[in-house]
């Protein structure tokens, strides 16, 4: 796993992986830079942080962790892993396939649902996301859907939500399932400024921390996904 900030961690995922018996190792490339190339996995997930694909020279550890994702991408249509990226995640491997990331037309944090598309009949890791799902967002910027990749999910704000190719094995999530009552605090914290923002999908701080209803909901489909790409790489 690749992690960028220390308020946006596993959070979920290592919950999963802890009660499937799954080895999860967490490699903080702000820190430490990407791992090597001849390290093992099977599900790569790279995760978010409140920097920009295009950021290099503030955050010239992209460079590194960009060579790293494409290797990864190749070993994903190969038919060995799978790559899962949310948020930031999500745009880098958009980017790294040739697609583009630009600012969205409007910034959106918060709890929002996500629509299923015309495309769902492609779905495979993502068939678990239900239509009107509220999940949470916190993003600016947008990716455009690679080529060979479908568009499953969009929302009011956003058009792009959500995509996969090579038959799962490769996914991106704009939003975040992962997050829990426990770790959204912090990522609150690490990131409170940007709710300081005008615009007419950004909550409240108060807003976004008190929502209960959607938690278990947004667990119990990353689980699901989870699994999917889990019996997809046995």
């Amino acid at each position: 796993m690749l992690q960028h900030v220390p308020h946006e961690g596993p959070a979920a995922i290592a919950d999963w992986a802890d009660e499937y018996g799954h080895d999860l190792s967490v490699t903080r490339v702000d820190l430490v830079g990407a791992p090597g190339p001849g390290d093992t996995w099977d599900l790569l997930v790279v995760l978010g942080g409140p920097m920009g694909v295009h950021d290099e020279i503030e955050f010239p550890w992209l460079a590194q962790e960009r060579e790293f994702i494409e290797q990864a991408l190749v070993r994903a249509r190969g038919g060995s892993g799978t790559v899962l990226g949310i948020c930031l995640g999500a745009q880098l491997i958009a980017s790294v396939l040739g697609a583009t990331v630009t600012s969205n037309d409007e910034v959106e944090i918060g709890w929002y649902p996500v629509r299923r598309t015309h495309e769902v009949v492609d779905a495979a890791a993502l068939s678990a996301i239900r239509d009107g799902l509220d999940v949470l967002h916190w993003h600016g910027d947008t990716f455009g859907v690679p080529e060979g990749a479908v568009n499953i999910l969009d929302s009011e704000a956003c058009e792009n939500q959500a995509f996969e190719s090579s038959s799962g094995r490769i996914v991106g999530l704009q939003f975040h399932l992962e997050q829990t009552p426990a770790s959204l605090p912090a990522m609150v914290a690490g990131n409170a400024d940007e709710l300081l923002e005008p615009g007419a999908y950004i909550q409240s701080e108060m807003r976004i921390l008190s929502e209960t209803a959607s938690h278990e909901e947004c667990r119990s489909t990353l689980y699901t996904m989870l699994d999917t790409i889990e019996r997809s790489v046995r």
